[in-house]
């Protein structure tokens, strides 16, 4: 029972709901996360429909967060995650608390590209030229 009301707080509109924190804020206005669609509201739509609603990196590396959706209850993000390695990029769920603790050099820390605008399907779409060529996951003639 606790897991479907947990469920019904996450598809309840954002607008409805305040969770900023001071530490996520910098990363997130009001505006941003009211742009999210609820939780499981793009699945089973094409890669193609389903637009980045914001785009997390680290200035210091590879590392990169493509989010889709977003549950305000619990701070989940559901979307593309390419930490730096193409064949351990993957979908998913990630919290921002985790790369929010990290530190570069310099002091720096994970920022939003504000400028960035594509949809799932573009961000992806370095795993379909990888298999093409024969990268990434190969047919042995089993």
């Amino acid at each position: 029972i606790l897991t479907c009301c947990w469920e019904a707080f996450c598809l309840l509109p954002l607008a409805q709901v305040n969770i900023l924190g001071g530490a996520i804020l910098h990363l997130l206005t009001k505006k941003l996360i009211n742009q999210f669609p609820k939780r499981y509201e793009t699945d089973g739509l094409p890669n193609n429909q389903i637009p980045i609603i914001a785009k997390f990196f680290t200035p210091w590396s590879n590392c990169t967060w493509y989010a889709t959706e977003f549950c305000p209850i619990d701070q989940l993000f559901f979307g593309f995650c390419h930490l730096g390695f193409d064949d351990c990029a993957e979908l998913g769920y990630f919290s921002l608390h985790d790369p929010q603790s990290l530190k570069g050099p310099f002091g720096l820390r994970v920022e939003r590209d504000r400028h960035f605008n594509a949809t799932l399907d573009e961000v992806m779409s370095f795993k379909k030229r990888s298999l093409l060529k024969g990268g990434g996951y190969k047919n042995k003639g089993v």
